[in-house]
C-alpha cells in the first residue's frame, strides 16, 4: 500500500487520489440527470460488512440500468477494499465508515445526442458514519412522519435498483424535517401502503410475527435481508406484504433498519405511540442483540457513547 495520506483518500477512475481532487464535471451525466447508481456499506470496528452481498446488489442495479463500470465484481472488491484501509488511520477505534461504489453513465457528449457519453465515471469512497448527530435516535426512538408525496411507481422507475435519482425521497424528507427536524419520513407507495424512507426500511412486529413490505415496493436493503435472517434463524415468522397506517397504529413494535442503524426502535408514526410505548420492543430488543452477535460489534453501544 503506498504511503498513508493526511486527507481521506478516493479510487477515482482509475487512480487513487485525495478526495479533494476527487472532482466530477457539471455535464456528468449523473450531476445533470441523476443518471448513474450506487452502493454502501459500513464497517463495524473497522471491518467491512457483507460486502459480496452489497455488490451483487450494486451490479444487479447497474445492469438494470445498462451501465457497464468496466471492473469485474472482484476488482472492484480489491479496489474497495483497499480505498478503506488507506483512509483507516484518518478515524480513532470508536468511530466506523460508510464504503460506497459510485458510478455514472459519465460525461455528457457536447454537441452530441442526449444518450451519448464519454464512458464511465467510477468512484470509491468511505465517509465517517454520523454517530453523534444519530445517536438519540437510540435513546429516544425514531419519530416517524409520513409525508403527502408519494414514492415513485415501480412501474415507473423500480426502487429495487439504488440509483442517484433521490429527489421523490429527498423532498419527502424535506416535508417531513420541515414539521420536525428530528422526524424521519416513511412514504406511502402508489397504493397507500407503507413503503420505505431514505436508505431505510421499515418493520411491524404483531403477535409475535415480523412484518415488512413486498419487494417489489421497496429498495431490498442488505440489513433488512438481515434482520429477516436473523428473525427466521431465532424461530420468528416474517411475513411480507401490503401494511397500511392502521398497522402501523395498532402494531405491538416497529423498527427501522438501514445500513448505519443497523436497526433502530420506531417511537411514534404521526404522533401515535408504537405498542406501549417501551423501546425497545422485546422482539426488537431480541433481533437487535441477535444482529450484534453477528457482527461481533455493538453498534447500540457505539451510538450511546456519543450522547452529550
Amino acid at each position: 500500500m503506498a504511503e498513508l495520506q493526511n486527507e481521506r483518500v478516493v479510487y477515482f477512475n482509475g487512480e487513487i487520489v485525495p478526495e479533494s481532487r476527487a472532482v466530477v464535471s457539471f455535464r456528468d451525466r449523473s450531476f445533470k440527470y441523476g443518471d448513474g447508481a450506487f452502493d454502501t456499506t459500513r464497517t463495524f470496528g473497522h471491518r467491512i460488512f457483507k460486502l459480496d452481498e452489497h455488490l451483487h446488489r450494486f451490479y444487479k442495479s447497474l445492469k438494470y440500468l445498462q451501465m457497464d463500470p468496466g471492473l469485474s465484481v472482484s476488482e472492484m472488491k480489491a479496489i474497495t477494499e483497499d480505498v478503506l484501509e488507506r483512509n483507516l488511520h484518518l478515524i480513532d477505534k470508536n468511530e466506523d465508515y460508510w464504503v460506497s461504489q459510485r458510478i455514472s453513465r459519465g460525461l455528457e457528449t457536447v454537441g452530441g445526442e442526449i444518450h451519448e457519453s464519454s464512458g464511465p465515471t467510477v468512484i470509491v469512497e468511505c465517509t465517517p458514519l454520523p454517530l453523534k448527530p444519530r445517536a438519540h435516535y437510540f435513546r429516544d426512538g425514531i419519530a416517524v412522519v409520513v409525508p403527502s408525496i408519494r414514492r415513485v411507481a415501480p412501474d415507473a422507475l423500480t426502487p429495487r435498483a439504488k440509483t442517484h435519482n433521490y429527489m421523490n425521497l429527498m423532498v419527502a424528507h424535506e416535508e417531513v424535517r420541515r414539521q420536525d427536524p428530528k422526524a424521519w419520513a416513511i412514504l406511502l407507495d402508489c397504493n397507500g401502503n407503507l413503503c420505505e424512507g431514505v436508505g431505510s426500511n421499515l418493520f411491524l412486529v404483531e403477535d409475535g410475527v415480523l412484518y415488512t413490505p413486498q419487494d417489489r415496493y421497496v429498495l431490498c436493503g442488505v440489513s433488512r435481508e438481515t434482520a429477516i435472517e436473523l428473525a427466521e434463524a431465532n424461530g420468528i415468522p416474517v411475513v411480507k406484504k401490503d401494511l397500511d397506517l392502521y398497522d402501523a397504529y395498532s402494531a405491538d413494535e416497529i423498527f427501522i433498519t438501514s445500513t448505519s442503524f443497523c436497526i433502530v426502535p420506531v417511537r411514534s408514526v404521526n404522533g401515535i405511540a408504537a405498542g406501549d410505548g417501551a423501546l425497545p420492543g422485546p422482539l426488537t430488543k431480541q433481533l437487535t442483540d441477535a444482529y450484534i452477535e453477528l457482527v461481533d460489534f455493538d453498534f447500540v453501544a457505539q451510538y450511546l457513547q456519543y450522547l452529550d
